[in-house]
């Protein structure tokens, strides 16, 4: 990863470019890592502590990644409106790929964004309103859930929320001319036919169930 510097012996560890914020912390990488565009060579005798720290610092760098390549073109965008397009063309990086970065990006200004959480979390909930990102990605954190679970809960809300009533369809067999003064009926109430027939029914239903209870105040 270019944005890692190059460890040597006895030098202080290396602080990425920009620095990110985790857990209060500078994010750095352990001294018995070197680190290079395509390798990451460990030092023999690491503990098993340092080594599953460093694995964790690794994934930080990469989600982080995403949230710098967005960040950057933003600030491109803004800054050189004309010029950025171009420049972006010279860095061999994917422009569709940070369009989509620079879109998440913009949902979440830096103090909106959750460090317990990837950036994949932030992009399942960015195409919803703010208030129920910040819902979302607060119940995601609470429980911990992975950016897969937290699809699935959103994707099962959604369908909660907007799941159709069941409809019976009810078949009668009516002779044309009944059919024709039907017609004639709903027209002049101003309703489609299978309304009108709904509303009449219904009429009908409630005035069957009231009666009885009539008859026995009577």
């Amino acid at each position: 990863m270019s944005d890692v510097q190059k460890k040597r012996p006895h030098a202080p560890p290396a602080t990425v470019a920009g620095g990110v914020r985790n857990g209060g912390a500078r994010l750095n990488l352990d001294r018995s890592a070197t680190t290079k565009r395509t390798s990451l060579t460990l030092s023999p005798g690491m503990s098993i502590d340092a080594w599953r720290h460093l694995g964790q610092q690794i994934l930080v760098i990469s989600d982080s990644s995403a949230w710098w390549l967005g960040d950057w073109l933003v600030y491109g965008e803004k800054e050189y409106p004309d010029r950025y397009k171009r420049a972006i063309e010279g860095t061999s990086l994917d422009y569709q790929t940070l369009r989509n970065y620079a879109w998440v990006v913009r949902k979440f200004t830096p103090e909106r964004r959750w460090d317990r959480l990837s950036f994949q979390h932030h992009a399942e909930v960015a195409g919803l309103a703010p208030a129920d990102q910040d819902r979302w990605l607060a119940r995601a954190a609470e429980g911990k859930w992975s950016r897969n679970e937290l699809r699935r809960r959103i994707r099962e809300h959604r369908l909660a929320t907007t799941r159709e009533p069941q409809v019976a369809h009810v078949r009668i067999n009516i002779v044309s001319e009944r059919k024709g003064h039907w017609q004639k009926a709903a027209q002049s109430a101003e309703q489609d036919l299978s309304e009108w027939i709904v509303e009449i029914l219904d009429a009908a239903a409630q005035t069957a169930l009231e009666a009885p209870e009539e008859e026995a105040a009577v």
